[in-house]
């Protein structure tokens, strides 16, 4: 059988195919969009040859992909339809990626292991990272793709990534796409050199530079790379010189920034001309058949997006779908006690380890957490020399990372419980948590998710200064699609953790710094099996007069707040609410349809703080049983000082609270 750079013909002919559908799908789209059958388009023109020759190295339904928005002949290669695709561009119900919740090429298709990206530029290169670390932590032959262009290198993710993974040795493969064009922007203005220049300084890393439009060279950098990967000999960066045909999206006019010059010459290296070529030089096939496998292909196309433009769009009642699992339906469990006294620190090291008991797919990982320190609170000690390296370890210094790699993780089953060491430094992560960890149900249409634990030590009083006292609540609470816990002593913090540990969703969890040690916040210990569900308050003490709302440290400063005013018992309602989302308002409405008036304490910021969204429900719902204003305790809209007569004045004190209940009284 005759063979031509270690193919043979059909396998040739059947890429050119490939090639020939992919060209023919954006085109098809394009038309689609000047119909305006659809909204938007991002073409993969000029990219065809490195993506195919690349598909062909992974076993689909066993490797893992994550892929970007060019990569429509790259789908095609390890197995998406024609159909599948253009159900994607119209936006209708059965489109595998997303069932029309997510703009056209944001990929996914579950049978296929292509996890569902979204619109932000690098964040998948982490989640690729923690998807490889799984693998190789369940000891499988499965390797990892994860693909961008070469202005995406420029995000602190990119680098984030290539650090951890060539440590670790991951089995990954990185796969840039140089088109030399960021939008509108060169590639000589977005980075100091070579994309594997810059990555040179990496162990274990191997780097290639080929041209992306020769299916031959690119392929054999793949082969190679796909070898290393499954021998465990670590990750490979493979940039691809390619072109790009189509401007960045049917958004985009590239005649503005480009000359006509410039694109002309792109054209000389169009990778399906240059394939053509190729076959019809090798006796592969004729002009006349490559003309008429063409037309056959763009009629099957036209076929393909008849049907697609019949489908069901998807019903606007579903809109809503998916946010939440909807599986989290845990009881709260009898409390059996095995300690008469435990501070929160202590029962929340103990949580954690009879879940990881419990579940051997558990992992905990973030900075300083393994032994012999075991967390910069303690909250992780004994636990890494208790399960091993392989469980529990530290995370580079590097917030984005420690959520994005758990994100690739929790998609293949592993339950990762993490720890941002310090809340105040979340902040590198938000683009991990706002745009991938709270959407990946909902805008896979429930394909994918990514259940996790973040542990987040918060607050202030411990004189922490700017950024080691700050509250994230206000913040989270305003993000659809994760749960927000938030304890205020150990016995609740236990039974709260381990339900975390178990649902289907992803939680917050907030641990309040100056409770974990403190007397107040200590209590009995319940047993292995206490669970305690989310969005169910407590009535931590009873009243007919007034209703106070709040959680975490505010708690007992609530409880201070009364002792200092001598105020008689029964007339001040305490509720501590547990979980600010789900909040349990069912609570909130039968204490204050008692009392007729309501005081809500937090410790975040005043302004937009979530007593201002706690007081617009009741202001809603309770409107005709309230006998005075809805009041709230903050803290000032100021950053925390370290100073303590500073900090002093911006925190919320026992003082303040005293003050507005005797006001409320009064009223």
């Amino acid at each position: 059988m005759s063979r031509f750079n270690g193919f043979t013909k059909k396998q040739i002919l059947d890429v050119y195919k490939n090639m020939i559908l992919s060209r023919s799908l954006d085109n098809k789209m394009l038309t689609l969009l000047k119909q305006s059958k659809s909204f938007f388009h991002m073409g993969c023109s000029g990219h065809e040859a490195a993506q195919l020759a690349a598909s062909t190295v992974f076993k689909p339904g066993e490797d893992w992909f994550f892929p970007y928005y060019r990569d429509l002949a790259f789908c095609i290669g390890i197995g998406m339809t024609a159909k599948e695709h253009m159900l994607g561009s119209l936006a209708r119900a059965e489109d595998p990626s997303s069932g029309g919740r997510q703009l056209p090429h944001h990929y996914g298709l579950k049978k296929l292991k292509i996890v569902s990206q979204s619109s932000s530029t690098g964040t998948q290169f982490l989640q690729a990272v923690g998807c490889a670390l799984a693998r190789k932590l369940e000891k499988t032959k499965e390797i990892v793709y994860v693909s961008a262009g070469e202005g995406t290198t420029s995000q602190g993710d990119f680098h984030e990534a290539l650090n951890w993974a060539s440590r670790a040795k991951a089995p990954i493969i990185f796969h840039i796409q140089d088109n030399e064009y960021a939008i509108s922007t060169h590639k000589s203005e977005q980075t100091g050199g070579s994309i594997s220049a810059l990555a040179s300084g990496y162990e274990n890393l191997y780097k290639y530079d080929v041209d992306g439009t020769d299916y031959f060279e690119t392929n054999l950098a793949f082969r190679q790379a796909s070898q290393r990967a499954r021998k465990g000999r670590g990750p490979s960066l493979i940039v691809t010189n390619v072109v790009r045909l189509l401007p960045h999206s049917s958004s985009d006019d590239h005649r503005k920034y480009r000359s006509n010059k410039d694109l002309e010459e792109d054209k000389k290296r169009d990778p399906v001309v240059i394939m053509e070529e190729y076959c019809i030089n090798n006796s592969i096939i004729t002009q006349k058949k490559s003309d008429n496998l063409q037309k056959d292909i763009h009629k099957l196309v036209d076929i393909d997006a008849e049907w697609a433009e019949l489908q069901e769009h998807p019903d606007p009642g579903s809109a809503l779908n998916h946010v939440y699992s909807n599986e989290n339906n845990l009881i709260e469990t009898k409390k059996n006690i095995i300690d008469d006294n435990v501070v929160m620190v202590d029962a929340i090291n103990h949580a954690l380890k009879e879940e990881m008991i419990r579940n051997e797919k558990m992992i905990i990982f973030g900075q300083d957490i393994a032994d012999p320190k075991g967390g910069v609170f303690t909250a992780t000690k004994g636990l890494s020399k208790h399960f091993g390296a392989q469980r529990v370890f530290n995370s580079p210094l590097a917030e984005s990372s420690i959520i994005g790699t758990a994100i690739g993780m929790a998609v293949t089953g592993i339950k990762p419980v993490v720890e941002i060491q310090f809340a105040d430094y979340i902040w590198t992560a938000m683009m991990q948590i706002r745009n991938e960890v709270v959407t990946l149900r909902y805008r896979s249409n429930n394909a994918w998710s990514c259940p996790m634990v973040i542990r987040a030590p918060v607050g202030g009083y411990i004189h922490g200064g700017l950024c080691h006292s700050q509250s994230i609540d206000g913040f989270f609470i305003h993000l659809p699609g994760i749960y927000v816990v938030y304890p205020s002593n150990a016995s609740d913090a236990k039974g709260l953790l381990k339900t975390a540990c178990r649902i289907n969703d992803p939680v917050i969890f907030m641990e309040h710094k100056s409770l974990y040690r403190q007397g107040h916040a200590s209590s009995e210990e319940p047993d292995k099996n206490y669970l305690l569900p989310f969005g169910k308050a407590k009535i931590v003490q009873k009243g007919d007069s007034l209703s106070i709302i709040t959680w975490g440290a505010m708690v007992q400063k609530s409880i201070d707040a009364l002792k200092s005013n001598e105020i008689e018992n029964g007339l001040v309602e305490i509720i501590d609410l547990r979980t600010l989302n789900p909040l349990d308002f069912s609570t909130i409405k039968k204490s204050i349809k008692k009392t007729g008036k309501a005081l809500i304490v937090h410790e975040d910021n005043l302004t937009s703080g979530p007593g201002a969204e706690i007081s617009a429900l009741v202001a809603e719902h309770c409107f005709e049983n309230l006998d005075g204003p809805v009041k709230r305790v903050g803290a000032k809209d100021a950053p925390i000082p370290y100073n303590p007569f500073l900090e002093e004045e911006i925190l919320p004190h026992v003082d303040d609270i005293a003050f507005s209940i005797i006001e409320l009284l009064e009223y």
